[in-house]
C-alpha cells in the first residue's frame, strides 16, 4: 500500500524555490492522499495539525538552504519521516533556479515529475521505463501553395494527417507527434509565446492541446486526435519562433499516445483532401 504523507512545504514564496516546493506540495495533496499542512496556519494555531502529523508521517519540503520548513518542523517537535530540498533536486537534474517568481511551464513540468517521484518512492513502486521515441520521418516531402508572395508548404508524407483547425498530426502505430500547419504561421506573423499542453494529461480530440499567440491573435491548438501527452516540445518554452521557422520540424507541439485514432481518423483529411482546405483558405485570407 502506498505511504500517505502530512506535507509541510516551505512557505518562501519571496524565491522561485519556494514557489516550486509550493507547487509540489499541491501536486502531491492533487494526485494522492497526502494531506498538506500550511506553515503559516500552523504557527498561530497547531492543533489541527499536530493531529494529523500523529496520523501520517511527515514530509518537509524545504525550498532552499534556510530550511524554513525543517526549522518549523524543529520549533513544532516534529519526527520527520522524508525530507526533499527543492534546490537540491534542481541542481541534480539541471534546472536552474530562475530569479523570477512566477512558474514557467518547464519549472512546473518539473514540479510535477519530482512530485511523481516521491510517489513512486512512498509506493515502492519502480521507476517508469523510458517511452520508446516516435520515429519522425529523416526528410519530408512538401507540396505547395503559391499566393502574391507568401508561399505554403504542405507535407505528402504517408502518416500524416489534418484537421480543419489546421493542426497536423503524423501517425506511427500507436503514438503521435502534432503541431501546426504553415498556414498558421503565415496568418499569425511572429509568434512570442507557446503555452504546452500538461504532461501525461489526456486530450480528446477536437479539444485544445496548448496554445500559441503572436501579437496578432492567440491561436487554440485544437487536438486532430484523442491521446495521452508523453512530450512537449520544450525548445519553444525559449523560442517560440522556431513555429515560423520550421512548423513541421523542429516547430513541433507535443507527442502523444494514442487512444481512439480508428474513430479519429474518420474526421480527418490526408494530404488529397487537405489541400484544397488549404487553397480556399488562402484564398480567402489574402483577398
Amino acid at each position: 500500500m502506498a505511504k500517505s504523507f502530512a506535507v509541510l512545504p516551505c512557505n518562501g514564496l519571496d524565491k522561485s524555490a519556494g514557489s516550486l516546493a509550493r507547487e509540489v506540495a499541491l501536486r502531491l495533496c492533487e494526485t494522492g492522499e497526502n494531506e498538506l499542512i500550511c506553515p503559516v496556519f500552523y504557527r498561530v494555531a497547531e492543533a489541527k495539525y499536530n493531529k494529523l502529523t500523529e496520523e501520517k508521517p511527515l514530509l518537509v519540503i524545504d525550498g532552499c538552504a534556510v530550511r524554513c520548513a525543517s526549522k518549523l518542523a524543529a520549533e513544532k517537535g516534529l519526527k520527520i519521516s522524508e525530507k526533499i530540498s527543492i534546490s537540491e533536486e534542481a541542481k541534480v537534474n539541471g534546472l536552474e533556479l530562475p530569479d523570477h517568481l512566477r512558474l514557467t511551464a518547464a519549472e512546473i513540468e518539473f514540479a510535477h515529475q519530482l512530485a511523481e517521484k516521491i510517489g513512486r518512492q512512498a509506493s515502492g513502486a519502480q521507476p517508469v521505463a523510458a517511452e520508446e521515441a516516435l520515429q519522425f520521418p529523416a526528410e519530408l516531402h512538401f507540396q505547395t501553395y503559391t499566393k502574391d508572395k507568401f508561399i505554403f508548404k504542405i507535407p505528402d508524407n504517408e502518416g500524416f494527417y489534418f484537421n480543419e483547425n489546421d493542426v497536423w498530426v503524423y501517425v506511427i502505430g500507436d503514438k503521435a507527434r502534432l503541431g501546426v500547419t504553415d498556414f498558421v504561421q503565415h496568418s499569425l506573423a511572429d509568434i512570442i509565446y507557446f503555452t504546452p499542453p500538461v504532461l501525461g494529461s489526456h486530450v480528446e480530440q477536437f479539444e485544445e492541446a496548448g496554445n500559441i499567440e503572436s501579437g496578432k491573435a492567440v491561436f487554440e491548438i485544437v487536438s486532430p486526435v484523442s491521446g495521452v501527452v508523453t512530450a512537449v516540445n520544450e525548445a519553444l518554452l525559449d523560442a517560440p519562433e522556431l513555429i515560423n521557422q520550421s512548423p513541421y520540424e523542429k516547430g513541433w507541439i507535443l507527442e502523444m499516445n494514442l487512444t481512439a485514432f480508428s474513430e479519429d481518423q474518420d474526421l480527418l483529411h490526408q494530404f488529397a483532401g487537405y489541400f484544397p482546405v488549404l487553397k480556399r483558405k488562402v484564398d480567402e485570407f489574402h483577398v
